[in-house]
């Protein structure tokens, strides 16, 4: 098994957990690794861990090469779609919005559903794949879910005492320099124009999207500073006492900073949640599509399954959850009205250009 990663660049404190995760994997960097029997897993923080991926190696007697990404933006630039047909990886973990988009520019291969049995075992809603937008194109499908988890509102107990009823809280001046939010301009362009009452969050309007850009802008000040992986976040809340953080990972950094310690509380707001519902899939470029195809269904198992949200604390798609995601307001993230132009502007936002040079 070999593990790399691919990230934006983080802060001294994700450098400090970067080290020690690379020290704590280093050994399987020696072990022996062939191009021709190796399976490369392109996935985020926690879905491929070291336990699982040593127990599909022994199963189907193969190497496992394991690249993390800490976005969107960054599974992209992985990726890259306008060389995809060269590309190294055989199999992907994205939301469906990302799904729709990698099926849309043929990065995907479409999926054997009989080469996959453990989706028997999943919950009828995920069994459903015509029904889960982003999934299917015509009759085919391209992805498989696999967790999913609404983005809330992640505070701290002692500084808020009462739960936070929006997300406008974020910008509440009582939590200057003590607020968190995920380096990502597709979710931040979204949650913003939730809390701002927006019908549909994934398609701005030219107006729409200059009041959000400074309203972003605005919240700047509040800001201790932007995170990338969970890891990441839970140092950061942990180490400088934040009162209250965009939780993109949801549940697993509510697990995470429970087990660091933190009395921390959860909460979908009054106006609803991101949500996201991430998925197995195979690219065309695969050299190996049995084994990838071996790799899905192992992952959708019900013995990983289970270990997955004991270890992560996020959803599984075989075990019903029990928590308050199945009640609540969510929106699933959709592919967004122009994602070059909200990374430009977001890109331009966290380098601090002045509110006065936006349009």
């Amino acid at each position: 098994m070999r593990w790399s990663c691919f990230k934006k660049p983080l802060s001294f404190a994700a450098h400090v957990w970067a080290a020690i995760g690379a020290a704590l994997f280093a050994f399987s960097a020696c072990a022996p690794a062939h191009a021709e029997d190796t399976l490369r897993v392109l996935a985020w923080p926690g879905y491929a861990d070291e336990t699982t991926v040593k127990a599909f190696e022994a199963r189907y007697h193969a190497k496992v090469e394991v690249t993390v990404v800490d976005s969107d933006e960054a599974l992209h630039a992985q990726l890259n779609p306008g060389t995809a047909s060269t590309g190294p990886f055989d199999v992907l973990a994205a939301n469906t919005a990302e799904i729709e988009r990698y099926t849309r520019e043929q990065v995907l291969a479409p999926l054997d559903l009989a080469a996959l049995p453990n989706t028997q075992h999943q919950l009828p809603r995920f069994r459903a794949l015509s029904s889960i937008d982003g999934l299917t194109s015509g009759t085919r499908a391209y992805g498989i879910p696999f967790t999913y988890s609404s983005m809330g509102l992640i505070y701290d107990r002692k500084q808020i005492p009462v739960a936070p009823r929006s997300m406008n809280a974020l910008w509440d001046p009582r939590y200057q320099g003590k607020v968190l939010t995920f380096d990502s301009a597709q979710h931040n362009y979204s949650f913003t124009a939730l809390a701002l009452g927006y019908h549909d969050p994934f398609d701005l309007d030219a107006a729409q999207m200059r009041t959000v850009t400074h309203r972003l802008i605005a919240l700047r000040r509040n800001l201790l500073t932007y995170y990338t992986v969970p890891e990441d976040a839970a140092s950061l809340f942990v180490e400088h006492k934040v009162a209250l953080m965009f939780g993109n990972y949801g549940n697993q950094q509510v697990e995470l900073l429970r087990r660091a310690g933190a009395d921390v509380g959860y909460v979908i707001p009054d106006e609803g949640a991101l949500a996201w519902l991430d998925c197995w899939a195979m690219t065309r470029a695969s050299k190996h599509p049995q084994l990838a195809l071996e790799w899905i269904d192992f992952m959708i198992g019900p013995d990983v399954a289970r270990r997955f949200t004991q270890r992560e604390g996020l959803a599984n798609t075989v075990f019903a959850s029990t928590d308050a995601d199945a009640s609540a307001r969510l929106y699933w993230i959709r592919p967004v009205e122009d994602g070059a132009q909200r990374e430009a502007l977001w890109n331009r936002i966290v380098s601090g250009d002045r509110p006065e040079t936006f349009r």
